[in-house]
């Protein structure tokens, strides 16, 4: 069901679309509501009806609404249990995922509010010429519009930031993750009150440009692909609407001569690049490596992926379950069929308990792609899936340009124990975050803003910035000596 102003209630077209496992397609999970556009001007007039009040509380008082909500998401631990399964089987992402993206939604809610004393604090000019203080002020009703890969954290790089800086919200779950992330919204609108959150569920052809297009909506927060991005910007321009725009990313890795090569290390590599099979927008996603260092490291990621256990997600024994839909799945092999194609030395590795499975569903054993060239996809394109180029390079500055050599701009990493040539290279790296010695979710410090250049996006989540992204600067003067 649709939850709006603090209530459960149905679609106005009383329509339901279903959901399925994609680790057996023709199971049937559960169903969830097709909003229409009235659903949508509801939603917002509720949550602009809300917004004057919850405005008007100071960041102390929305920061305590943010604690509650951190403790309410894990205070039932059977109800969290009964979330964590339905997530994975209508996700595919195995159980551990599912646990952790669950259990730890609420630590971004703290986090937030632990920077309710900062946002307090105004600056101050002093005169002369004029005394200035420079305040900010939210915006209004923020569009919230969450992918299917990790919903909920992505939620929690949006929606604590919004309603901390003193928004009301609308927020879309993608329509092939809806129902555990729906139920899990829910849970935060009921700490609230009533209009402050609302979630509405349904496919993106329908209710997609009504939520972008509303008149009330004062702030976009999408995250996805660049296409489906540009059509966000392209809407929200009509009405000069601010966008913030997470994009997909391609990301580079450059694994130096020094660089150290123990198990703990590749099996970050391989994390960073095979968590969630792949479907990570900050997974590593092509590595170049020296030279002198390449059979070495190829055959460290051989053995790590090897050790993999690909089958039913929610079996405690799997460590990679299947893509989440089918047209992801036609993206990851059509890449994978064009390199062998050409000719390239395509490997894939990991053990197969149920053949008959494995065939059924969305599945796709971790790849390794050796010296690809690199016009092909899956070196230019995102995969976003369970593959990853393995690159050799001589120098630094080849290094750096294969690595710049791309539309995306989100992540990065380098691999290195030199810290002066870390960071020099870093800072060489068309990227909005450079990890160092790891790569992706594992090595994310929540605490810094995260976003993309060029293609990859507009603005910034998480961190301080990631909040005044949901404010506007207010300025105010008098004359020199009459404020302060």
């Amino acid at each position: 069901e649709l939850f709006i102003d603090g209530e459960v209630r149905p679609p106005a077209g009383k329509e339901y679309y279903q959901l399925h496992n994609p680790a057996r397609p023709d199971e049937f999970v559960g169903e969830a509501a097709s909003a229409t556009a009235d659903d949508i001007d509801v939603a917002c007039k509720t949550a602009h009806a809300a917004f004057p009040a919850w405005a008007a509380l100071s960041y102390a008082e929305r920061a305590d609404y943010l604690r509650k909500i951190a403790r309410h998401l894990t205070a039932d631990e059977a109800e969290l249990n009964s979330r964590i399964k339905l997530f994975t089987r209508e996700h595919g992402k195995i159980l551990k995922e599912s646990t952790i993206e669950m259990t730890r939604l609420g630590d971004r809610f703290t986090l937030c509010a632990a920077m309710a004393e900062r946002l307090a604090v105004d600056d101050e000019l002093k005169g002369p010429p004029f005394d200035t203080i420079i305040t900010r002020q939210p915006r209004g009703v923020a569009a919230l519009i969450v992918p299917w890969n990790w919903p909920l954290s992505i939620l929690g790089a949006k929606l604590p930031q919004a309603l901390v800086a003193g928004n009301t919200c609308v927020v879309k779950p993608s329509q092939n993750s809806a129902m555990a992330p729906s139920m899990t919204i829910r849970k935060i609108a009921e700490v609230l009150p009533a209009g402050v959150l609302n979630v509405v569920t349904g496919s993106a052809s329908v209710i997609g440009d009504p939520l972008l297009s509303h008149p009330l909506v004062r702030k976009i927060n999408f995250t996805g692909s660049i296409p489906v991005g540009k059509h966000v910007m392209r809407v929200a321009a009509d009405k000069l609407t601010p966008v913030t725009l997470e994009l997909g990313g391609n990301d580079a890795g450059i694994f130096l001569e020094d660089a150290v090569l123990d198990d703990a290390a590749f099996m970050r590599m391989y994390l960073a690049a095979f968590m969630t099979s792949g479907q990570i927008c900050m997974a590593l996603k092509r590595l170049y490596v020296h030279r002198s260092r390449y059979d070495e490291l190829c055959t460290g990621l051989i053995a790590a992926a090897s050790r993999q256990v690909i089958g039913d997600p929610l079996l405690p024994e799997t460590s990679m379950g299947p893509l989440n839909n089918k047209s992801q799945h036609a993206v990851v092999t059509g890449m994978l069929s064009q390199a062998r194609e050409q000719g390239t030395d395509v490997q894939e590795y990991g053990q197969v308990p149920d053949e008959g499975l494995y065939k059924a569903g969305y599945f796709q054993k971790p790849a390794l792609v050796f010296d690809p060239d690199p016009a092909l996809d899956i070196v230019k394109e995102e995969q976003f899936g369970p593959a990853l180029p393995i690159i050799p390079f001589d120098t630094e500055e080849e290094a750096i340009s294969l690595a710049n050599d791309s539309q995306y701009g989100l992540c990065s990493s380098v691999w290195t124990q030199d810290r002066e040539s870390a960071v020099r290279l870093a800072r060489q790296l068309e990227a909005g975050y450079t990890y160092l010695n790891g790569h992706g979710p594992l090595a994310q410090d929540n605490r810094g803003p995260f976003g993309g250049f060029k293609a990859s996006g507009i603005g910034r989540n998480l961190g301080f910035e990631g909040i005044l992204e949901f404010q506007e600067y207010h300025s105010i003067s008098g004359p020199a000596g009459w404020l302060f």
